[in-house]
């Protein structure tokens, strides 16, 4: 009997192969447990992007010493064997190596870097080999390094301009280059940079910095602060930030109002203000929170009345623009890109000028329909920074790269 002839099967009836993830490797110098505006973004963006579907690998130095590799928060995060660094042995520097081999078993579609030293140029080098497409974010700026580096004031300008011309010839070989504002894209020109720079908002998740109804003695008690009006700081208590023109500001705004400073964050810093807010006579009015989990900073938000950001070397400040989604109004240093974020929801002063700073903290603290207008202000510009609108941009970068 004959057997009937098979058919080929008709190609639009065939069910579409499955398509796997985006795949994204994502190399920076910094990532949790390290506390740091560039930490807080690669972590933020690395589960963001995970959250919307994509497959994400992070290469990091250790934060112990040896090299890992383990899945945190659905990223998965290699870990690079990394050592004490001489000059500030607080901190770790990675130890150099080629990562061939990684790119090899991860095949990234892309390598988003999120700076130029030493794991961002070992990737960048390995990506190009592997003709693997490079997007690269710059948080970068020479005044972040000076003090883990002790440069001395005489040769800081020489030293950025060397810094600058390294900058740019690792990013140089990138595909598209992005940074988080308008300013710091201006930055880069104004260096010399010729490439295109597109500006994308670092971000911040709406949903879990707002306003709250509360009443803001509750979230002073968890943080042991007194019942005052508060002016917050949130950051790294090092050189660049400034603070000692916050403390110094301190007994003016006393003349006023029973003020106090919140300080979240640590830093090589923190004794040097501790004996300068004694000194002073306002060492019962300045308050060194210390380290702060993410998950409690709403409530450290909550517990102020301002936000107040004195420092100079701020690409965007993501802990700012969590101040503003939170309602508060802002008191900044006018430098970089700090102006950015001040638009009818606070205040500049410029840089020094410790009356200016004094003057528009008690301004604030002293007028609650003032506070409340600038707060619901600092909302509104906040709502213009939602970080799932970032993440869409970034998987629309990566597309552009990968055709």
């Amino acid at each position: 009997m004959a057997m009937p002839l098979r058919t080929a099967p008709d190609p639009t009836e065939l069910a579409p192969l499955p398509r796997r993830p985006r795949r994204i490797l994502i190399s920076t110098d910094t990532y949790p447990p390290d506390v740091n505006g560039a930490a807080v973004f690669t972590y933020r963006l690395a589960t963001g992007l995970a959250a919307r579907g994509n497959e994400v690998h992070v290469v990091c130095q250790s934060d112990q010493g040896p090299a890992t590799a383990e899945v945190v928060d659905d990223v998965v995060v290699h870990r690079l064997r990394s050592a004490p660094l001489l000059v500030h042995p607080s901190m770790r520097v990675t130890v150099p190596t080629r990562l061939d081999w990684l790119l090899t078993a991860i095949e990234p579609d892309v390598l988003h870097t999120q700076g130029h030293f030493v794991v961002g140029r070992a990737a960048i080098a390995a990506a190009r080999r592997r003709r693997v497409p490079i997007v690269a974010t710059n948080h970068f700026m020479p005044d972040n390094l000076f003090q883990f580096g002790h440069i001395p004031d005489r040769l800081r300008q020489k030293a950025g301009q060397l810094a600058w011309r390294d900058f740019s010839r690792i990013f140089n070989r990138a595909d598209h280059i992005t940074t988080p504002t308008p300013l710091a894209a201006k930055l880069l020109a104004d260096q010399g940079f010729a490439r295109e720079v597109e500006s994308v908002s670092c971000g911040i998740d709406l949903t879990r910095f707002h306003p709250h109804a509360e009443p803001k003695a509750w979230a002073r008690k968890l943080f042991g602060l007194p019942d005052r009006p508060t002016a917050l700081f949130v950051g790294r208590l090092d050189e660049e930030k400034r603070l000692d023109e916050l403390v110094r500001a301190l007994p003016f705004v006393l003349n006023d109002t029973e003020a106090q400073i919140a300080l979240v964050g640590q830093g090589n810093q923190r004794a040097e203000l501790e004996r300068l807010a004694a000194r002073i006579g306002v060492g019962d009015r300045v308050f060194f929170l210390g380290f702060v989990p993410d998950e409690n900073m709403p409530q450290a938000f909550a517990a102020a009345d301002l936000f107040a950001m004195p420092g100079v070397a701020e690409l965007q400040s993501i802990a700012t623009l969590e101040a503003m989604a939170s309602g508060l109004p802002v008191v900044a240093a006018n430098a970089m890109a700090l102006p950015h974020l001040v638009d009818g929801n606070g205040y500049l002063f410029e840089p020094g000028d410790v009356m200016s700073l004094a003057r528009h903290m008690t301004s604030i603290l002293t007028d609650e329909d003032l506070c409340a207008r600038l707060g619901k202000a600092s909302r509104d510009l906040a709502l213009t920074h939602d970080h799932q609108t970032s993440l869409a941009r970034f998987e629309k970068i990566y597309d552009e790269v990968t055709r």
